[in-house]
């Protein structure tokens, strides 16, 4: 993770800790809402979407790099009542961890664009690596480069990027009201499966 996120953390300018997206509430709770498994919040700042996850009854792993953001991760879901395994770590070393395999949904908002290319790679091996077969990602990227973002996603990128064990399944600009930057760097949503 880049400086700029951590200063931005440093200083409490986190405009996408405030926004509980759409295409998530669909996943979760919507009429063609994913069956409740195992959920991993990769880059999950300070934990709004893991604790909402969590409230829905899944089973929520969320790693975040900040310490700040995670002190205050353990404190909403503290407060919500609800338990989630809250990991201080790096989205492009997943293996470090040691978290089992077997995930069923992989949530990324925002953190994927802020990684650079080889960075990006680690990041694909590592996801891919900790999904169950059938698995969603579902993931907001800026589609061009906004700093401190280095450079946009695309679809062709993510095939690219995650090859062969993965589909793209469906991907759509983003349409709800989001932060300025969404709307500046024309946020996308990419859904992959793994095959």
């Amino acid at each position: 993770m880049g400086i700029a996120y951590r200063l931005m953390y440093a200083v409490g300018f986190t405009p996408w800790d405030r926004v509980l997206p759409d295409e998530l509430k669909k996943a979760i709770e919507g009429p063609d809402a994913l069956p409740k498994g195992r959920a991993l919040d990769l880059g999950a700042g300070m934990g709004a979407k893991a604790v909402y996850m969590a409230e829905h009854g899944w089973d929520v792993t969320a790693v975040e790099a900040v310490p700040r953001a995670l002190r205050e991760a353990e404190r909403r879901a503290k407060a919500a009542g609800v338990k989630v395994d809250f990991r201080r770590g790096d989205v492009t070393r997943l293996g470090d961890l040691g978290l089992e395999p077997g995930y069923t949904f992989l949530f990324d908002f925002g953190c994927y664009h802020g990684l650079k290319a080889a960075e990006r790679a680690r990041y694909a091996e590592g996801v891919t690596d900790l999904a169950e077969t059938g698995a969603t990602l579902l993931m907001m990227a800026f589609t061009r480069a906004v700093p401190p973002v280095p450079s946009g996603v695309s679809a062709a990128e993510l095939e690219e990027r995650f090859g062969p064990a993965w589909v793209l399944a469906w991907t759509k600009r983003g349409e709800e009201a989001g932060t300025p930057a969404m709307m500046r760097a024309e946020a996308a949503w990419f859904c992959l499966k793994k095959r």
